[in-house]
This record gives C-alpha cells, sequence and structure tokens, in this order.
C-alpha cells in the first residue's frame, strides 16, 4: 500500500518532532472524527488506540463511586491521550471522555509501541508531556480542594476554548457540575456573577466567552501556572 502523502498537523506534540518522525506517525494513523460524550475508554481498560486530538478534545474523569464524578483532567491538541505506554504500562488509568467533538489521529496500540522503538524524539516527547500531565493532575487536586467555584469555572472555561478554538461553545450546567465536581446550584451562581460582570454571556446552554482578559482575571492562578508548565518543559 502506497504511504500516504504527508499533512500538516495541528496537533502540537507531533508538530515538535522532527518531519521525518511526523511523516511517518502520521502515516500510521487513521484520521477520525469525535463524538461528544462518546466514551473512548472506561478506567481499568487495556489500551487498543491512542488518540492526538487536532479538532476535538478529551476529557480524564475520575469515578469516585457509582454516582460520583470529577475530570481531573483536559487533553487537546497540546497532548495526547495513551502516553503510558512510553513506561510500559498498557491499562488505562481514566476514563476516556469526548468533550469538544471533532477531529483527530488514531493509531492502534501495537503499531504505536513500534513507533516508540523507532523514534528516540517521540520517546523524549512524551516523557515530558507525562511530566506536564503529573504536575497539571497535582495542580486541578489542590484547585479542587482549596479555590472558589467561581474561580475553578474561569480557569475550566479558558482551558476549554485554549482547546476549543473558539470562545463559543455549548455547555449546560449539569455538564459543567459533573466536571468541577460540584452541585448544579454552585455552578449557576458562578455563572452568574461571571456573567454579570460582563466576561461570559450564556443562554440555553450557548456560552460565549466576552472578556477574555477579565476572564483570567477571574480564573484562579492554577490557570497560568498550567500554561506555564507545558511551555517550559515541552521547548
Amino acid at each position: 500500500m502506497p504511504t500516504p502523502p504527508f499533512m500538516p498537523t495541528v496537533n502540537r506534540l507531533l508538530a515538535a518532532l522532527p518531519k521525518t518522525d511526523q511523516r511517518h506517525i502520521i502515516a500510521g494513523c487513521e484520521p477520525v472524527d469525535l463524538v461528544f460524550a462518546e466514551v473512548l475508554a472506561e478506567r481499568g481498560d487495556r489500551i487498543t488506540h491512542i488518540y492526538f486530538p487536532t479538532g476535538s478534545f478529551i476529557s480524564l474523569v475520575e469515578n469516585v463511586d457509582s454516582h460520583a464524578k470529577i475530570e481531573v483532567g483536559l487533553v487537546g491538541n497540546e497532548g495526547m491521550v495513551g502516553a503510558s505506554l512510553v513506561l510500559g504500562v498498557d491499562v488505562v488509568p481514566l476514563q476516556v471522555l469526548v468533550q469538544g467533538p471533532g477531529p483527530a489521529l488514531r493509531m492502534k496500540t501495537a503499531k504505536f509501541r513500534q513507533e516508540l522503538e523507532r523514534s528516540p524524539p517521540l520517546q523524549a516527547a512524551l516523557k515530558r508531556y507525562l511530566y506536564v500531565v503529573m504536575v497539571q493532575l497535582a495542580q486541578t487536586a489542590a484547585c479542587t480542594r482549596f479555590h472558589v467555584v467561581e474561580a475553578r469555572l474561569a480557569r475550566w472555561l479558558l482551558m476549554t476554548e485554549d482547546r476549543a478554538h473558539s470562545h463559543q461553545f455549548h455547555i449546560t450546567h449539569e455538564f459543567l457540575a459533573f466536571m468541577l465536581g460540584v452541585r448544579r446550584v454552585g455552578i449557576t451562581k458562578a455563572a452568574s456573577s461571571l456573567h454579570k460582570r460582563g466576561l461570559i454571556n450564556y443562554s440555553r446552554g450557548d456560552l460565549t466567552i466576552m472578556d477574555r482578559g477579565g476572564l483570567e482575571s477571574a480564573a484562579c492562578s492554577c490557570y497560568e501556572s498550567d500554561k506555564q508548565s507545558y511551555k517550559k518543559t515541552m521547548k
């Protein structure tokens, strides 16, 4: 089978690799369109595919018990799902849930292992990326414990805008409550406050970020810490 022509990628992990490695990896991927709320894998499953989001983004969700869940990580075109394979671990650590529908590149686990053996630059990039993920998981844990809902909501909206590449998206109060692990009434109060301050507009699930600078000021320091961690580590 002939090798597909090289396609420019908008996944930042792949874009940072040498061109020959990019071409080889992309040739081994299949383009897929991820669907909102699709569960790609459950915690404890074997990793069958890895994903490089390009125009989509994915939530990493911790199931606290049979009723409670909380988002602990968010993966867009800055990263990938399945990076633990670089450590030799092929078990899914968290539920993998599509939050933002759109395109991604998918590769079978066996093929990805071959790419890891073949490409030292890919190994190095993923080790740095795993460090970033560890730092962000710790940051999210501290944020959930110590920061107020309004600041956490502002942070989450900024993270979502970064990965959606749009200042408009559809989201319900119920889903926001689920993502942040708080009661719906807390989300309603926080969203109303941000709306009154002119930072967002929210109507029937359609949310628009009106003032990004103001929203950054309203967010807790975790948002900027996350960005700086990625920038310093992945350079």
